[in-house]
């Protein structure tokens, strides 16, 4: 079997895959901030390592894989700048901080698991670990790479590059990057354009803060990740991962913090999943095209036909390469819908399939195919469209087309458990659930019609008796400005 090969966002070309300390590999990942609904841009980068981790699974490695969650030290601007966000969303909902982090947190772990992901080995938060970023900040500013203003810490860019190369995973030079950041202001703290905060000091009001040698405050987002991903993989580790938006300033700030701290590249290989986009434009709140995954469950959406089952949205985001663009289109999910369900219905033949005494296919090849393509790259593309080669040869050999041994029926049933449901995720017990939720969509659109009738001819009473019954079988109505909506 050939070797694993994986794209080093890094290097910015395909290499073999050694892990540091076989058979262990360590992984870490990006994960979410929690003070809002996580949208579907982050699920398609979480399910992508997902498949990712199954398949290092697969292949024998030991994976710890950890992925943080960040509840502190996320503010609005991108120059350390503006109101952190937990706390704003805290005050606005009237809810204490960590209110706002389980309850997203919560909400999060609720999508995955809809989606089939595996957990993390590790899931730890920044707050659970503000004494080691401490640590880290303590150790960065004896290095002579970090500077203290009134209580905040800065990072020197400019002082760091002078030995290392800061802009190294996005390829771009120092003066490049300085040309396209606006010039500090009169009441700016920092030395330098790119400067930025690995601990800020807390004003009066703020809610979320804690004791430090430059007094109250609390971490810079960036200095998470490099604090936590060496706590629990060690200086350097084997692969980081997360969304190719984080390349240019957060990744690029972990790396920078982590040579800083302990002059060695903190990563050996770096892994970043592409965006998505609705019919070829880019997905965005600001645009009115962006997806949070309950509203692709039930079709609540204005660009959306109906509601998708989780399993063909899996399905559907493991068609495309993780490192190319996605585009949303009914079309393309109703598409994948088809191809789902013809995959699954093709397994259940499968189970009844009847065994010859003689083999008209290379079994054995094909498998060899599959595991082609997950080696160059972990290609899903390519894989699913041996996984049809699968279908057509269940289906023809069902109609007596051709000719199967048992020992290939048994090939055959190894490769749907080894590559559908271990390293696509997808789960045979959602057969058919698709034409399901279709029709349970209709089901409710009508009956939210009717609601909304009863309400306009002032029947409030109808209207009421309508959503209790509704929420006594399960289903939860939600009335708002732009109509209701509903969720099991």
């Amino acid at each position: 079997m050939q070797p694993l090969i994986i794209y080093n966002t890094l290097t910015r070309k395909k290499e073999e895959f050694t892990p540091m300390n076989p058979p262990f590999v360590g992984l870490y990942v990006c994960g979410p901030t929690v003070y809002s609904d996580v949208h579907l841009g982050n699920c398609r980068t979480f399910i992508s390592f997902d498949m990712i981790y199954r398949y290092l699974l697969h292949l024998g490695y030991k994976v710890r894989y950890v992925r943080n969650i960040t509840d502190a030290g996320h503010l609005e601007g991108d120059r350390d700048e503006g109101d952190d966000k937990f706390a704003k969303k805290a005050k606005l909902e009237q809810l204490e901080p960590m209110e706002i982090v389980q309850k997203y947190t919560l909400g999060f772990h609720d999508v995955l698991r809809e989606f089939n992901t595996l957990p993390p080995s590790i899931e730890p938060t920044a707050t659970g670990h503000i004494s080691e970023q401490i640590e880290m900040i303590k150790e960065i500013l004896a290095n002579g790479l970090a500077y203290e203003k009134n209580g905040t810490v800065y990072f020197d860019v400019e002082k760091y590059s002078k030995e290392f190369n800061y802009g190294q995973l996005t390829n771009r030079k120092l003066e490049e990057l300085l040309e396209g950041t606006r010039e500090l202001g009169g009441q700016d703290e920092k030395h330098g354009r790119l400067d930025f905060a690995l601990w800020i000091k807390a004003k009066p009001e703020t809610l979320m803060r804690w004791n430090s040698p430059w007094g109250w405050g609390f971490p810079g987002w960036h200095i998470e990740c490099s604090a936590m991903s060496r706590k629990y993989l060690g200086d350097t580790f084997d692969i980081h991962g997360g969304g190719m938006d984080l390349q240019a300033t957060h990744h690029t700030n972990e790396i920078a913090q982590s040579q800083a701290c302990y002059h060695k590249a903190p990563v050996k290989y770096w892994l970043h999943t592409n965006m998505l986009t609705v019919n070829g434009t880019r997905m965005s709140k600001s645009a009115g095209n962006g997806f949070l995954p309950q509203e692709l469950f039930t079709g609540n959406h204005k660009l959306l036909e109906r509601g998708y089952a989780p399993m063909v949205v899996r399905f559907f985001m493991m068609q495309t390469h993780y490192r190319s663009t996605l585009d949303f289109s009914n079309e393309a999910l109703q598409a994948s819908e088809k191809g789902f369900e013809r995959l699954m219905e093709s397994y259940k033949t499968l189970l009844s399939l009847q065994a010859s005494d003689k083999s008209d296919e290379n079994i054995k090849d094909l498998q060899n195919k599959c595991y082609e393509a997950m080696n160059d790259d972990f290609n899903t593309s390519i894989l699913i469209a041996h996984l049809f080669d699968a279908v057509r040869i269940i289906n023809s050999a069902n109609d007596k087309k051709l000719n199967l041994t048992q020992s290939d029926i048994d090939l055959l049933k190894k490769i749907y458990n080894d590559f559908v449901f271990d390293v696509l995720g997808l789960k045979q017990d959602d057969v058919g659930n698709s034409k399901l939720d279709t029709a349970l969509n209709k089901v409710m659109d009508f009956v939210l019609d009717m609601r909304q009738k009863a309400k306009t001819g002032k029947d409030f009473k109808l209207s009421d008796e309508i959503r209790d019954k509704l929420l006594a079988a399960g289903i939860q109505i939600k009335d708002g400005k732009e109509g209701s909506t509903w969720k099991i």
